[in-house]
């Protein structure tokens, strides 16, 4: 008897979600816990797994159909595999160009590498090898224990597919394909001025961001300042102790950590930053919770770093290096999300010099980095070139007045422009 798919539990409040892909067709093998189908929310994507081992008999919704929370997804009958290592090995079999023996394949015996390969297969990057149509046991790991990544299947998609690959190709090829006659160039089209559109429904969570950012301008007094900070001291200091760092902590020594800290120190002094109005009151924190803006595949999400103020430059930079990794591998959780009383969002990584973030409500306010830049600046009477950053804060004026807004920026500037400040809490 068939079994039911339902839509699981996904986070407090949220009652239904938007089937975003379907990742397994009917008639396809299914094992324990695989994801079948991904979910997206208003907050997170979310990959519903089999209940049992067996076969895909029958989706009951399409892509793009909004189901709730209970509702039965899809039903999986018995038989087929029944363990997630046969289920990566066939997922091995089907990314085999059509024409070879795929390891696992009947008729042929899956060597050891190719069964380790399988075994090591998250979901996400499964799903990436089946429509990258790339062997993962050619592939080297770059992730723990030399498990692949979802970047590490793109890389070796994009390789395959490069020109200098296909100069590569045996010389029998290239003779065939001399003799080959070439195709016409793209011409003009059919009928001048003919010129289409696509439309596509956005996302449920794309809905949500353009919702919430929204609203955020409906209601809350937006304003921004602005200042710059001499990046000097703080690239010097990773150039010195970065090794060190690493080899204790396993991580590399970031930029963020040094701006978590300075963002704590700065709202000991001004603690409005880091408060929210909750109707006709102010409620403060004695805590920090920085919710970290992360690109994910399918937008901007931001999770939170709890109790950050506490929290180590090591503990840090763990924390926002697992989030990258959960978000591009769309593994964020609603309870990641959730919270956050501050906002550090970080457009430099994507080259921005200048912008004007939008807070997160109920936050007040939000810290934007942008990308560092040797700039001429003047010190002590000498025109000298420095690596300069421009940071804005974004707030709302309802709750914070311009004097504690830019008391706020010039206390990270100091903080950044002397790291020792951060050592002796001053």
């Amino acid at each position: 008897m068939p079994t039911d798919v339902k839509v699981p539990a996904l986070g407090e409040s949220i009652t239904e979600a938007t089937i975003g892909q379907w990742l397994k067709a009917p008639g396809d093998a299914v094992a324990l816990d695989e994801p079948i189908a991904s979910l997206e929310t208003d907050k997170v994507s979310v990959e519903v797994p089999s209940p049992v081992a067996g076969t895909l008999t029958e989706q009951l919704f399409k892509e793009g159909d909004t189901v709730a929370v209970g509702a039965i997804l899809a039903r999986v009958g018995e038989g087929a595999i029944s363990s997630p290592a046969q289920a990566g090995a066939q997922g091995v079999a089907q990314a085999a160009p059509s024409g070879e023996a795929p390891s696992g394949a009947p008729g042929s015996r899956p060597s050891p590498g190719n069964e380790e390969a399988a075994m090591r297969l998250s979901p996400a990057v499964r799903r990436a090898v089946l429509e990258a149509h790339v062997d993962p046991s050619a592939i080297k790991g770059s992730g723990k224990d030399g498990r692949l990544t979802k970047d590490d299947v793109l890389a070796a998609a994009k390789e395959k597919s490069s020109p200098a690959q296909a100069g590569a190709q045996a010389p029998e090829a290239k003779a065939s394909s001399a003799q080959e006659p070439k195709p016409a160039a793209p011409g003009p089209r059919a009928t001048p001025g003919n010129r289409n559109e696509e439309r596509i429904k956005m996302t449920r969570l794309r809905q949500t961001i353009a919702t919430r950012l929204k609203d955020a301008q409906n209601t809350a007094a937006l304003l921004t300042t602005f200042n710059d900070v001499d990046m000097s001291a703080v690239i010097d200091a990773r150039a010195r102790y970065k090794d060190l760092f690493e080899k204790k902590h396993g991580i590399r020594l970031g930029f963020m950590g040094f701006f978590v800290k300075a963002v704590a120190l700065a709202a000991k002094d001004v603690p409005s930053v880091n408060a929210r109005i909750e109707g006709d009151e102010i409620v403060y924190h004695d805590y920090l919770d920085v919710s970290v803006a992360v690109s994910a595949p399918k937008g901007l999400v931001v999770p939170v770093v709890r109790d950050a103020d506490a929290m180590s430059f090591a503990e840090i930079e763990k924390a926002i290096a697992a989030f990258g990794k959960k978000a591009k591998e769309g593994q964020l959780t609603a309870d990641d999300m959730k919270g956050g009383t501050f906002t550090i969002s970080n457009g430099g990584v994507f080259g921005s010099l200048l912008s004007t973030p939008i807070i997160n409500p109920p936050q007040s306010a939000v810290l934007g980095m942008h990308r560092i830049e040797d700039r001429p600046i003047a010190r002590d009477g000498q025109v000298v070139i420095r690596p300069m950053m421009y940071l804005a804060l974004s707030y709302d004026h309802r709750l914070i007045d311009g004097r504690e807004a830019v008391t706020f920026l010039v206390r990270v500037k100091e903080a950044i422009e002397d790291p020792t400040r951060l050592l002796i809490d001053l």
